[in-house]
């Protein structure tokens, strides 16, 4: 499938010739020391001042030897993307655009609720599944991001959430923005590892979310690799509608991908997958799909989370109607599924799950030039 090779490029995680720090999760930083003769406890004491600190500057590092800080200076360094443009919506969410070092840009979203301050963070530079109703996918595909990059967004967003009167604390963490992460494997694991990382930013492996379309053999490493809570974008109840909406179906059908995520919550009580369903009017959202989905989620430790489909230009598609999806949840509620309609935030900044297009240098040839400029941020 092409775009699962596609998905494949990465820059290597340097500059000017120096190792990201930033990137490495504890196995990684104790593999770095390893190599130059270091002890082990030096890699819990770079996370604590990188992550937890906040701090790139080797020299300020007091407990790190002289002669290791100048080494660290010359090899290496610790880089996060800069918010280049920040958009506030009425409803408070923040949405920044992250400048990386080639040019390209993501999207970084902060949602404010009252029992919860969650991030919503990208793994890839626009996107390669081509999802029919996600803006993010118009705009074609570019490239992974690193370890560096994805964990930067936290970084980065921490320390401007930090200088808001009053301060904000971040409770959650979801890697449903730009891109799919288990198309990038090898770099949302590290970054996965240290937002639950005790030395890092020490989140709970509940309240840190991947979001995937269905890739169902990266779901199951990803089971044996990191156990946090798992969200499949589902969207339709049967094999022919989800061909249409999500493409990626038709190499891991329906059967096989919740094959996938029974496995994925096999032997740990209390755990439950997400499926993500967007609210298209008059495509998936009758009676009947509604009771369709229910059957087929009956056997499954599950909570549905309906979404307001957000407009794009061009989209093709429109939000369906209130009482509809009301009616749609009363059908899966009765069927004894949890399920919850989610608020829609920032719209009014195209901030809302599906809208999030960054600046993309598409390799694919698949924009349509819906790329939010900086401009766009000064409103």
């Amino acid at each position: 499938m092409t775009a699962v090779s596609e998905a494949r490029v990465a820059p290597p995680d340097v500059a000017a010739g120096r190792i990201n720090l930033l990137g490495l999760d504890r196995a990684g930083l104790e593999a770095f020391f390893a190599a130059r003769g270091e002890r082990g406890f030096r890699a819990a004491q770079l996370l604590q001042w990188v992550h937890q600190r906040g701090v790139t500057d080797f020299a300020a590092m007091s407990d790190l030897s002289k002669s290791l800080r100048a080494r660290l200076a010359e090899e290496c360094l610790v880089r996060a993307p800069e918010p280049m443009a920040e958009r506030v919506s009425a409803d408070g969410t923040h949405k920044w655009l992250m400048r990386l070092d080639d040019g390209n840009a993501v999207e970084t979203v902060f949602i404010p609720e009252p029992e919860r301050a969650t991030l919503c963070i990208s793994s890839q530079v626009g996107c390669s599944l081509n999802c029919r109703f996600c803006s993010t996918a118009r705009q074609g595909f570019n490239r992974n991001l690193t370890a560096a990059e994805i964990v930067g967004q936290v970084w980065s967003a921490r320390r401007r959430l930090a200088q808001l009167d009053p301060p904000r604390r971040l409770s959650n963490v979801v890697l449903m923005g730009m891109g799919e992460p288990l198309l990038n494997f090898a770099n949302v694991v590290p970054a996965l590892r240290l937002l639950v990382e005790d030395l890092a930013y020490g989140l709970s492996k509940r309240r840190v979310t991947l979001s995937t379309a269905g890739l169902v053999p990266m779901i199951d490493a990803l089971r044996d690799a990191c156990d946090v809570s798992l969200a499949v974008s589902l969207h339709a109840p049967d094999d022919a509608l989800r061909d249409a909406l999500v493409p990626l179906n038709r190499k891991y059908p329906i059967a096989v991908l919740l094959d996938a995520c029974r496995r994925y919550v096999a032997g740990r009580p209390h755990r439950r997958v997400t499926f993500e369903y967007v609210m298209l009017d008059g495509v998936n959202d009758s009676a009947t799909h509604a009771r369709a989905l229910a059957r087929l989620l009956r056997d499954i430790p599950a909570k549905v989370n309906l979404i307001p489909f957000n407009p794009f230009p061009d989209a093709g598609y429109r939000c369906s109607p209130p009482p509809v999806i009301d009616a749609f949840r009363a059908i899966l509620t009765a069927a004894g599924l949890v399920t919850v309609t989610r608020t829609t935030r920032g719209d009014d900044i195209d901030a809302a799950c599906g809208q999030l297009v960054g600046r993309v240098r598409d390799r694919t040839r698949r924009s349509r030039g819906t790329a939010i400029p900086v401009a766009e941020y000064s409103r």
